[in-house]
């Protein structure tokens, strides 16, 4: 299962942002903090972390009778690289654009300062937008 698979389950993200501020958690906690705010069963929870165990995000650990889930970073880390790569694509087209706006800013105010036609208004005139 690819990592935006996993982490596109809003149950999932959450159980995730609990094991990342609490460190490790047992399944028992994990079910209670998800039952409360999701409203779903005690086999739902098990399922999604399931999910969570079987593609990498999470250990789990045996403690006596309890398990005890902790947050594994590379998965996470993975899907920050793919995002990582995607913003440089983004961020260059964005940054061609700003460009492109300022050009456009830099010719329309040059043509109004040139052209008899596009006089300043007069100073009770309300302004324009571009």
């Amino acid at each position: 299962m690819e990592a935006f698979d996993v982490l596109g389950d809003p149950v999932r993200r959450r159980l995730l942002e609990h094991l990342a501020s609490a460190g490790e958690l047992s399944a028992g906690g994990l079910v209670a903090l998800a039952r409360e705010e999701f409203g779903i069963s005690q086999p739902a929870v098990s399922q999604h972390l399931r999910v969570l165990r079987e593609a990498g995000f999470v250990t789990v650990r045996a403690d006596g009778p309890r398990r005890v889930y902790a947050l594994r970073g590379e998965p996470l880390a993975e899907a920050e690289r793919w995002l990582a790569d995607l913003r440089g694509f983004w961020s260059q087209r964005l940054d061609s654009l700003e460009t492109e706006l300022a050009r456009g800013r830099r010719a329309r105010r040059h043509t109004r300062s040139t052209d008899p036609d596009h006089a300043a208004p007069a100073a009770d005139e309300p302004r324009r937008m571009a």
